[in-house]
């Protein structure tokens, strides 16, 4: 069953210096219980397509000036402040980037975490302290109890993102957009969150849209993975299928700068030359051609439109086959040698 669908999104940042198209056109479908991956560089528009799920995007500079958004049935975009309040928090919730934009610092963190389950499940004070303290336990705070009195300023700024992840799941939302969710935690404590919201997403049949620049994140808990470029969707395809056969020139530049354990320990990690498109400036062409090594004369011209390419992949580039045909013998030459 499909619980959400995004539909030909497009969020711009008016600025004193030019139009922003930080997101432009974007779709795609989350399936109940689904884990997307949405990855790409800084500023490509991954956290900005979330925020406008959220209805979080601050007007001004920046506007949702197209599409829909069409969550259980009801468009987002077309709801009242009130209506999407009752929404955000109960139905899908966001662990953000950076905690200290989401903490309160005068209010302690219990305060913080059982606000939510007080409002939308209606639980009593004593309910809701039992099942924060619990929680806080699940992401790996100790004394987790006597802690829920302190503010956000006694806790160190990992301990912050675990507090905000708690919050997050506080009400067992269908949908959770967790953005860059453990950029601040080791490797352990990174392992541990991600399998609570793995779990949370198999009992409850959560939906997880997981933002993140680390593709081995994405490999493991992933179901699909969308590639995004220039606020655009460049790739989208089932995770095993991706990795196995990238089919834009983009994603393959991505899969070549990380480090792989089946490949020899003096092979080189290969760079995407160039730097990220200005979004301000008119598109002409395929936005990815000036640090493109695959680009061809019509590439220039003419702006490629993500199409299905295979069953359930699709990609944004008008030598896609080509494309796949040498990332393929690339690959197995490099397992040969």
């Amino acid at each position: 069953m499909t619980l959400l669908q995004v539909k030909n999104l497009a969020t711009y940042f008016y600025t004193p210096t030019g139009v922003v198209r930080a997101v432009d056109g974007i779709s795609y479908d989350l399936e109940a219980g689904e884990t997307m991956g949405l990855v790409g560089e800084s500023g490509s528009g991954k956290s900005v397509s979330a925020l406008s799920i959220m209805r979080l995007i601050a007007d001004p500079p920046g506007r949702i000036v197209a599409g829909e958004i069409i969550f259980q049935g009801k468009d987002l975009l077309k709801l009242g402040a009130e209506e999407m309040r009752r929404i955000r928090g109960r139905e899908i919730s966001m662990i953000f980037q950076e905690p200290s934009t989401f903490l309160n610092p005068v209010l302690t963190i219990g305060r913080q975490i059982t606000e939510a389950m007080e409002l939308h499940l209606g639980l009593s004070r004593l309910a809701s302290r039992r099942r924060a303290v619990e929680l806080l336990e699940k992401v790996g705070i100790a004394d987790a109890e006597s802690r829920l009195s302190d503010y956000p300023h006694q806790f160190s700024g990992g301990q912050r993102q675990r507090v905000m992840i708690a919050a997050a799941l506080s009400c067992r939302p269908k949908l959770l957009l967790a953005d860059e969710p453990t950029t601040a935690l080791d490797v352990t404590i990174q392992a541990q969150i991600l399998e609570l919201i793995k779990q949370l997403s198999r009992e409850f049949g959560t939906s997880v849209i997981l933002i993140t620049h680390n593709l081995g994140i994405v490999a493991r808990y992933a179901d699909r993975v969308t590639v995004m470029y220039g606020g655009e969707i460049v790739e989208s395809a089932a995770a095993q299928e991706l990795y196995r056969n990238p089919r834009h020139p983009y994603t393959c530049g991505l899969l070549e700068s990380v480090p792989r354990l089946d490949r020899q320990v003096d092979s080189e990690l290969r760079t995407i030359e160039g730097h990220p498109p200005d979004l301000k400036g008119a598109k002409q062409g395929c936005t990815f051609r000036p640090r493109c090594s695959w680009a061809v004369r019509r590439c220039a011209v003419e702006r490629p439109l993500l199409e299905e390419i295979a069953v359930d992949h699709a990609s944004a580039c008008w030598e896609s086959e080509r494309v796949g045909r040498l990332a393929t013998a690339t690959e197995l030459a490099e397992r040969q040698s």
